[in-house]
C-alpha cells in the first residue's frame, strides 16, 4: 500500500513519495466540490484540498523529521480541524449523526433506541443499541446553547473513541525502547497523524464518524489478542459487536488468533465473553421492540426494508441485486460463500500475529462490503484502517535501537529499558554480534526475550561468564565434564570453588 510505504518504510526517494501522496490526496478531495451532491462533502473537499496542497508544498523542502511533521500538521489542519469546526458551528452533518443522537434520546426516554413506526428514512435506526450510547451526551446536555450543541455532537464522541482505542492498542501491543540518536524510520506519531489526515479517516471525522468507533474497537481487540489477553479482547469485542453487526466477523478472527497462540481455552474464553457482552447489550432492544429492530437492523441495511437505504454505491453486490432477476438472492449467496471461504482459511491457516489477523479481517470485511446487496464506498475505510494501523504498530514495536541496531522491546507495565537490556554479543558470525535483531516469533517479539529476561537465566548466564576459561575457550567445569584435565591455576591465585548454578 502507498500509505504503508510512505509512512513506514525508508525508500530511496522518500520525499518524492510524501509529495506524491499529499498531491494525490489533494486531487481526490478537490473532486468532491465538483461531483458530490452532499453539502458536507463539498465543504470537506474544499478545506481538505487546500490542506493537502500545503502539505505537498512543505514536503518539497529538505527531507527532515521536522518537515514531515509540519506537513502532517498542515494536512490535519486542512482535512480534519477546519472542516470539522466549521460543520459543527453550522450544525451541518450527515443523516447518521442525527440518527445516533435521536437514538440516545430515545434510549434515555423509552429504554429502546428504535421508533415503532418510522415515517421516513431519517427515522430508521440501522445500528445496534450500543451505538445509541454515543448520542447520550447530546440528550444529556440539551440543545439550548451553542456550547452544549458543540460538546454533545456525536461526531466528537465517535472520533474520541477512535483515538482512545488507537492509543490503548499501541500501549497494549508494546512500544520500542529507544535510547536516543537519529532513526531513519518515520516516528509513530507522525505516521498515525498522516493516517488520520488521509481522506480515509479525515472525511468520516468531519461529516459523520459513525464507523470510527467500530474501527478503533476492532484494532484494540486485535492488539489485545496478539498480546495474550483473551478476556480483555473478548470485552472489547462485545463493545464492538453491540455497535454494528459488521463487527461480528471479528469474533472468529480473534478466536483463531488466540487458539493458535494461547490454545483453545483462551479462544473459548474470549468468545464467551464477547457473546455474553453482546447479548447483554442487544437483548433489551430485542425484548422491548422486536419488530422494529428486525425491520431496521436486519431488513433495511440489506435493501429489503420498507424504505430504500441511502447506501447505494455501485458495488458488485448492489449491481447484481438491481440488474438481474433474483439478483438479491444471488448477491446474498455470494456473500455467504465469501464468508465461508474466510472461515475455512481461519481453520486451515490461522493468523499468527497482529498483522495477519488484521489482514484476514480486512479481507473478510472487504468481501462483505463488495458483495452486499446495499453498500457504499465509504465502508472500505474500515479494512484499510485495520491493515495500515496494524503495520504501523508492528513497525513501532520492532524499531531498532539507534545505538546498537538491535531490537529492544519495552513491555507495558515493566521497568524502562536500560543498557542492561541490550542483547549480549554472541560468537563471531552470530546475528546479534553483527548488530542484527534476534529472531522473532509471530508477533514480532524476539525469541530470546522469552528466556533471556527470566531471573534464573540471567543468573546462570552471569555465573557462566565469570567462570575461568580454558585455553580452548571452554570453562574449567566444561573441561572436567569432557574428561580433559583442568587448566593449570597460577600460583597465588585462589582456586575456584564448586559452582552452585544449576
Amino acid at each position: 500500500m502507498l500509505i504503508h510505504r510512505v509512512v513506514v518504510q525508508n525508500p530511496p526517494n522518500r520525499r518524492l513519495l510524501w509529495t506524491v501522496g499529499w498531491t494525490a490526496a489533494a486531487g481526490w478531495a478537490a473532486a468532491f466540490p465538483l461531483v458530490s451532491a452532499i453539502g458536507t462533502h463539498r465543504v470537506w473537499g474544499t478545506c481538505a484540498a487546500v490542506g493537502y496542497l500545503a502539505a505537498a508544498g512543505i514536503t518539497l523542502g529538505p527531507d527532515r523529521a521536522r518537515i514531515r511533521t509540519a506537513a502532517v500538521g498542515a494536512a490535519l489542519a486542512g482535512a480534519v480541524v477546519l472542516p470539522t469546526l466549521y460543520l459543527l458551528a453550522c450544525g451541518a452533518a450527515q443523516s447518521e449523526v442525527e440518527v445516533i443522537e435521536r437514538a440516545g434520546r430515545l434510549l434515555l426516554e423509552r429504554a429502546t433506541p428504535y421508533l415503532d413506526d418510522p415515517r421516513s428514512v431519517i427515522e430508521v435506526n440501522p445500528y445496534l443499541p450500543g451505538m445509541a450510547l454515543l448520542g447520550i451526551p447530546k440528550a444529556a446536555l440539551g440543545a439550548d446553547d451553542a456550547v452544549a450543541r458543540l460538546l454533545g455532537d456525536a461526531r466528537l464522541w465517535c472520533a474520541a473513541v477512535l483515538l482512545c482505542c488507537l492509543w490503548a492498542g499501541r500501549r497494549a501491543f508494546g512500544t520500542a525502547a529507544r535510547t536516543g540518536g537519529r532513526s531513519e524510520r518515520v516516528p509513530y506519531r507522525t505516521a498515525v497523524g498522516a493516517l488520520i489526515a488521509s481522506p480515509v479517516v479525515a472525511l468520516p471525522v468531519a461529516v459523520s464518524g459513525v464507523d470510527l468507533p467500530l474501527a478503533g474497537l476492532l484494532c484494540l481487540a486485535l492488539a489485545l489478542a496478539a498480546r495474550h489477553r483473551p478476556m480483555a479482547a473478548g470485552s472489547v469485542l462485545a463493545a464492538a459487536c453491540a455497535l454494528k453487526w459488521t463487527a461480528w466477523p471479528a469474533v472468529p478472527v480473534v478466536m483463531a488468533l488466540l487458539a493458535h497462540r494461547d490454545g483453545p481455552r483462551a479462544a473459548l474464553r474470549a468468545g464467551g465473553v464477547a457473546l455474553a457482552g453482546t447479548v447483554a447489550a442487544v437483548l433489551p432492544g430485542v425484548l422491548l421492540s422486536p419488530r422494529a429492530m428486525a425491520e431496521q437492523v436486519l431488513a433495511f441495511p440489506t435493501g429489503r426494508g420498507e424504505f430504500r437505504t441511502p447506501a447505494s454505491s455501485p458495488m458488485p453486490g448492489r449491481l447484481l441485486a438491481d440488474l438481474i432477476p433474483s439478483g438479491w438472492y444471488a448477491a446474498m449467496g455470494l456473500l455467504l460463500a465469501g464468508g465461508l471461504v474466510v472461515g475455512v482459511s481461519l481453520c486451515v491457516r490461522p493468523p499468527r500475529d497482529l498483522v495477519a489477523a488484521a489482514d484476514r479481517l480486512a479481507i473478510g470485511l472487504s468481501l462483505a462490503f463488495l458483495l452486499a446487496p446495499a453498500g457504499r464506498f465509504g465502508y472500505l475505510a474500515l479494512p484499510v484502517l485495520l491493515a495500515v494501523w496494524s503495520r504501523l504498530v508492528r513497525a513501532d514495536a520492532l524499531a531498532p535501537s539507534p545505538k546498537t541496531g538491535a531490537v529492544v522491546r519495552r513491555r507495558v507495565g515493566h521497568r524502562p529499558a536500560t543498557d542492561a537490556d541490550t542483547p549480549l554479543p554472541g560468537p563471531p558470525g552470530h546475528p546479534v554480534s553483527a548488530g542484527a535483531p534476534a529472531p522473532a516469533d509471530g508477533d514480532g517479539r524476539p525469541e530470546r526475550d522469552r528466556t533471556a529476561t527470566h531471573p534464573g537465566a540471567v543468573l546462570s548466564a552471569s555465573a557462566t561468564a565469570l567462570m575461568p576459561r580454558s585455553p580452548c575457550g571452554r570453562s574449567a567445569t566444561a573441561a572436567r565434564r569432557a574428561g580433559a584435565p583442568a587448566p593449570p591455576v597460577p600460583s597465588g591465585s585462589p582456586r575456584p570453588g564448586p559452582s552452585r548454578v544449576s
